[in-house]
């Protein structure tokens, strides 16, 4: 796993402008690159979620959000910036992600991951539940990790 750049800081986001900024990030990469529909990006979790973000000079670049069910954390809308991708970013998202999962009492961490991204999830750990399936015109596939 790559890590991430001295510059870029992995954490809870800590004000009401740092969500707006990863709510934007999220729409710029769903919604203008992959062409999913707004109103199945803002599917309402978010008031219920914890937002991580990754932070380079005051902006975030990158961001993930857990909701927590009983001992499950549902991961999801990872997300990075175009221009910053394969650099070690996700993978600091997914290692904070399993951190304040771990912390919150989940004993496990469940995803729908971009078939095109599976191999970063399984190289955190995570193994394959099912076959594939379509969400909002995307191969994914539901993954999870046992975090306890």
């Amino acid at each position: 796993m790559e890590a991430t750049p001295a510059s870029v800081d992995v954490r809870p986001v800590v004000d009401s402008d740092e969500v707006e900024q990863a709510l934007e990030l999220r729409k710029e990469v769903f919604c203008g690159e992959q062409g999913v529909d707004l109103s199945a990006e803002r599917d309402g979790r978010d008031g219920e979620a914890l937002h991580l973000v990754a932070v380079e000079d005051g902006a975030v670049v990158g961001t993930c959000r857990l909701v927590f069910d009983g001992d499950l954390a549902l991961l999801g809308r990872l997300v990075v910036a175009r221009e910053l991708r394969r650099r070690g970013i996700a993978s600091s998202l997914l290692r904070e992600a399993t951190r304040r999962s771990a912390e919150n009492g989940a004993r496990r961490i469940s995803l729908h991951a971009q078939l095109s991204a599976r191999a970063l999830y399984v190289e955190d750990g995570y193994v394959e539940c099912g076959e594939p399936f379509v969400e909002e015109g995307i191969d994914h596939v539901a993954m999870e990790k046992a975090i306890a």
